[in-house]
């Protein structure tokens, strides 16, 4: 009879949260199960045992996945071992210890001729041998442990912090996680390499980048990126990975509908820290999509200065990817540490719609041969755009435009819920010799030879410091005459509503000044009247608008063109938590959201959920009555958390008018 000491195994392994009703373990580190001998007594040196652990459905000494051991002195935690840790007697406590490279996955271990023990192997960040391993517990407390995060969103101007429950340990979520694995291609074709494959997080890591998505494969997520949601809902719904990793898993890995790439990201962060790979998920704003590989994004405006569709090539308002950590023993020394992982589907890499793991050293230092998928990620945070007129009669000219790419690549801070700034691990200063040394690896000739355009006239857009939904405003063209000539030009300054990654929606406002004269030096403002009436009906669920000023110079027949998309702030969720929060007692939440907008709500409905909070569900509360402009919407909702420590609340807010605002409370639960 054996006793598998699940809740201190799991416990001293850091996986309690999983549950403790099954042994889960981390390789590299030992773990205690009891033996009760049906007779006799254990002596030391008069009593053989032999083991053995399978794992995959091919176990192979040659792959790794199988190994047959005895009893030693002490545990050798380079290799699979057992020594006896109990004084002789009846019971006997067996301390076993697996390798540090040993594959992850669901093992089972043969004691003898009779006992059986099954147990999940989980990458180990915390053991020194483990190529996962980090060396601050502070760290690994929020790359593996925490279950709730901040994901970016908005503008480079105004990043948006949107909750998002991670969930990892919930119900359920694990067995999910293994089976993402299982469904693999790789696995299907050939399972024994596979499971050997599992030893190494660059391959795994390339597996969850592919199977994120469905593209190629029975993966999670399916993409859309129109407004149309038929047969799934908005990727602006979800508050989390659990509800999706559930649904993929309870109806035969059919893909759940729908993500965009926050919605990748965020679910492959789940992932990777189920399976014990520490990991953090990733925002660039002015994100470009490189289709062809030549490091330029070619853009075309009419004459009005809005964009027309002449190129794949596209500049995404933001990106979201996963960077996870590992050492690089495939590559030359010195790319260890954080791994670009992005399991959006963009681009084919190897015949698969994945993408990573690279290191980001090698962005930065333009090595763009490193596998995996340098170039287009370089090229995510780097490349060059160019901006051409294309006039009624189909000619084309370039115009000065200045748009940069890879623009405050932002991440949750450890420890708090604060914005933390990478744009430094992903490139040099701008100007620096640094960077002109990772361009010439990277043969990024454009950036090289670009030269500064300073033609005497500039102009820029310029916002009021906080833009509502719900309110009017004004946006400015701002014009200067840096010549010392007299200017004459035409100026045609628009606006579009525009989703994040890049695609326009109708006019949100327009005007075209045909005489805008500019003595020498002078700087002349022009506004633009932004009408709550006008764009309401026109924006995405982005709340993005996009403005466009194109400047025309009669004299010289040069055109400049300054672009800039702002976003309209959803109003402040307030939670409001009631008593005293407590471990397994029941707990109640005032929520409130006051109507900012001009007309009525209606269909108002709150949902919330937390990893150990909501007990791994979604619970919703809806307003039966109409919330008139200026009043607040507000609930009571009950849950009883299950866990102590500190835990994130994530609440949405949806109605006909006002769809999909986020919010959320931090709350720390006693024992």
């Amino acid at each position: 009879m054996q006793q598998y000491n699940c809740e201190f195994n799991n416990t001293d392994h850091r996986t309690e949260l999983n549950g403790v009703e099954r042994l889960i373990v981390r390789r590299g580190q030992s773990f205690t199960i009891n033996l009760h001998l049906r007779s006799g007594v254990y002596q030391p040196g008069g009593s053989a045992l032999d083991l053995t652990v399978e794992t995959g459905p091919q176990p192979s000494d040659q792959y790794g996945t199988q190994a047959s051991f005895g009893l030693t002195d002490q545990i050798d935690t380079s290799r699979w071992s057992a020594a006896i840790t109990s004084p002789p007697g009846n019971m006997v406590s067996l301390s076993i210890c697996s390798p540090p490279d040993a594959p992850i996955g669901r093992w089972r271990l043969t004691l003898g001729q009779g006992g059986r023990v099954d147990f999940v192997l989980l990458y180990n960040p915390w053991c020194t041998g483990d190529v996962v391993y980090m060396d601050s517990e502070e760290k690994l407390r929020e790359y593996i442990l925490a279950q709730d995060g901040i994901i970016y969103r908005g503008g480079w101007k105004y990043p948006i912090p949107t909750p998002w429950n991670y969930g990892q340990f919930e119900d359920g979520i694990l067995n999910a996680c293994l089976r993402i694995l299982d469904m693999n291609p790789k696995c299907l074709r050939n399972p024994g390499k596979d499971a050997s494959g599992r030893r190494n997080p660059i391959y795994v890591s390339r597996v969850l980048s592919a199977m994120v998505n469905c593209n190629d494969d029975k993966g999670v997520l399916q993409g859309r990126w129109t407004d149309d949601y038929d047969g799934g809902v908005s990727p602006l719904s979800w508050k989390g990975s659990v509800e999706i990793l559930r649904n993929w898993d309870t109806n035969a890995c059919q893909p759940v509908r729908f993500g965009q790439c926050w919605v990748f990201a965020a679910v492959a962060c789940s992932v990777s820290r189920a399976l014990g790979i520490p990991c953090r998920l990733v925002t660039n704003y002015n994100s470009a999509h490189d289709t062809n590989s030549n490091l330029v994004i070619e853009r075309y405006v009419d004459e009005n200065g809005q964009l027309v569709q002449k190129s794949r090539d596209m500049i995404w308002n933001y990106h979201c990817w996963v960077e996870n950590w590992m050492t690089r023993p495939d590559l030359k020394p010195g790319f260890d540490g954080w791994q670009v992982m992005d399991p959006t589907p963009q681009e084919k890499s190897e015949g698969v719609y994945c993408c990573g793991p690279i290191p980001l050293k090698a962005i930065k230092e333009g090595e763009l041969t490193d596998k995996y998928d340098a170039p287009f990620v370089f090229a995510e945070v780097n490349a060059d755009v160019h901006t051409f007129m294309k006039r009624k009669d189909g000619s084309t000219k370039k115009i000065i435009s200045s748009v940069h790419v890879g623009l405050k690549i932002s991440t949750k801070s450890v420890g708090s819920d604060r914005r933390e700034d990478i744009t430094h691990l992903y490139k040099y200063p701008e100007g620096s010799d640094e960077e002109r040394e990772a361009f010439t690896k990277a043969n990024h000739q454009n950036k090289l030879l670009q030269q500064q355009d300073n033609a005497g006239l500039l102009i820029v857009i310029k916002v009021s410091t906080e833009m509502r939904k719900g309110c009017d405003f004004d946006v400015f063209a701002v014009i200067t005459n840096n010549t010392p000539n007299e200017k004459k030009c035409r100026l045609v300054f628009g606006s579009r509503a525009v989703s994040y990654n890049g695609i326009l929606g109708e006019n949100c406002g327009f005007k075209d000044l045909l005489n805008v004269q500019l003595a020498p030096g002078e700087e002349k403002r022009v506004a633009l009247r932004m009408n709550y009436s006008k764009y309401a009906e026109n924006l995405t669920e982005d709340n993005l608008i996009r403005l466009a000023a194109l400047l025309l110079d009669y004299g010289t027949q040069e055109a400049y063109l300054a672009v800039r998309n702002v976003v309209l702030v959803n109003p402040e969720i307030k939670v409001r938590i009631l008593g005293e929060p407590k471990e397994n007692r029941k707990l109640a939440a005032e929520i409130t959201l006051q109507n900012p907008l001009p007309v009525p709500l209606q269909n108002c409905c709150f949902t919330v959920e937390g990893s150990n909070l909501t007990g791994g569900q979604v619970v919703t509360e809806r307003l039966n009555s109409t919330v008139e402009p200026g009043q607040d919407a507000k609930v009571k909702i009950y849950f009883t958390p299950t866990h102590s420590g500190l835990r994130k609340l994530v609440v949405d807010f949806d109605s006909n008018k006002l769809c999909h605002v986020k919010g959320y409370r931090n709350v720390i639960i006693g024992k």
